[in-house]
């Protein structure tokens, strides 16, 4: 195997600083658990860790790598062992707030071609909750399709009324139903996946993600574990982010469910999601319309004649708003954070200097 295969196409090449191949290789983030890496190089996969100056100069989470990502490393011990010095631009990056009141970025996955978002045919399943994901997944531009787990549950009619529910406010989303459990559809979820190309796998603990994955790869390589009967709800069976190469060449990345999914910065993908009150906007009587009650608010007009279903419009709103905080918070920690760093560094220099005298 060459990187070539493991996605490094044209786009990356073009992004890449010819004058850092001079002293160092190309490689791919497969594996994330903490603070330690493992990368592959085209030939096999090696431990790695970020270098000394990498870890000083970052301001923030996004400036680590994350799995998916095309890093700049140089090998030790036969090539056994990494050090990472730096990130090849990234296509596409998929990040969330961190769970909790702390207001900084989690990184999920990088350069990723298309994200698959499962959900459930049994109490998880929530179209709310969908549309969360879709927002951060149009903020990055990031082609998303739905697969719809336990298909096994219900009817045939049951199964069509969930799809025609997602596509009522989603008109062109891919909608696949699929069963683990008696391999309905499989085939139909393996077409989706071509070579050469990468996907990532998000959802709830307990949608069978992990599941799916060993049914892709035909071998139960990875631990699965039962929901809990009392309210459907799953335990984090993947405790780290990794990539897999399945057997047609495609790449998958398997993340830990999550039960929060929290927005920073996220306009774009909050009208590529919700397309209809974004084209509406623009038929408000305000420039800076807010659609919360303002006099000739045009999407307040369409939810009253039940255009715009409540739900959905309650849904923009909120996430509206907990991105516009989200993004003032972050904003504050960023300026707070540099004005340390910048301390931190005269203070290195300093003493640095002050050794050499």
């Amino acid at each position: 195997m060459n990187i070539d295969k493991l996605g490094f196409n044209k786009w990356f090449q073009d992004k890449t600083d010819s004058d850092k191949l001079a002293d160092y290789h190309i490689a791919r983030v497969i594996t994330v658990h903490k603070n330690s890496y493992i990368v592959n190089n085209g030939k096999s996969d090696l431990f790695a860790e970020v270098s000394g100056k990498l870890t000083f100069d970052a301001d923030s989470p996004l400036d680590y790598p994350a799995v998916g990502d095309w890093v700049y490393v140089q090998f030790f011990n036969d090539e056994s062992f990494a050090i990472i010095h730096g990130i090849v631009p990234r296509k596409s990056l998929l990040a969330r707030k961190t769970s909790g009141k702390k207001i900084a970025f989690q990184l999920i996955a990088a350069n990723i071609d298309t994200a698959i978002i499962i959900q459930s045919l049994d109490s998880n399943y929530n179209i709310r909750r969908l549309e969360r994901y879709l927002v951060m997944i149009n903020e990055n531009d990031i082609h998303p399709v739905v697969l719809l787990s336990k298909s096994d549950l219900l009817t045939p009619d049951e199964m069509d009324k969930k799809k025609s529910d997602i596509h009522q406010v989603m008109p062109s989303i891919q909608v696949v139903a699929f069963s683990n459990k008696n391999y309905s559809d499989l085939d139909r979820v393996k077409e989706l996946l071509i070579p050469g190309k990468t996907y990532c796998l998000l959802g709830s603990s307990g949608v069978g993600k992990t599941t799916l994955l060993n049914n892709l790869i035909n071998d139960d390589v990875f631990e699965t574990q039962t929901v809990r009967e009392k309210d459907g709800k799953g335990r984090h069976t993947t405790a780290r982010r990794q990539l897999i190469i399945i057997e047609n060449g495609a790449m998958v990345i398997d993340t830990p469910g999550m039960r929060e999914l929290g927005n920073i910065s996220v306009e774009s993908g909050l009208h590529g999601t919700f397309s209809e009150i974004a084209e509406l906007s623009d038929q408000c009587r305000y420039n800076d319309c807010t659609h919360t009650g303002e006099e000739g608010c045009a999407v307040l007009a369409a939810v009253q004649d039940g255009i715009i279903p409540g739900g959905r419009y309650q849904n923009y709103i909120k996430m509206n708003k907990e991105s516009a905080y989200n993004e003032m918070s972050y904003l504050e920690k960023r300026q707070k954070d540099k004005q340390f760093g910048k301390l931190i560094k005269s203070v290195m220099k300093y003493k640095k200097k002050k050794d050499v005298t």
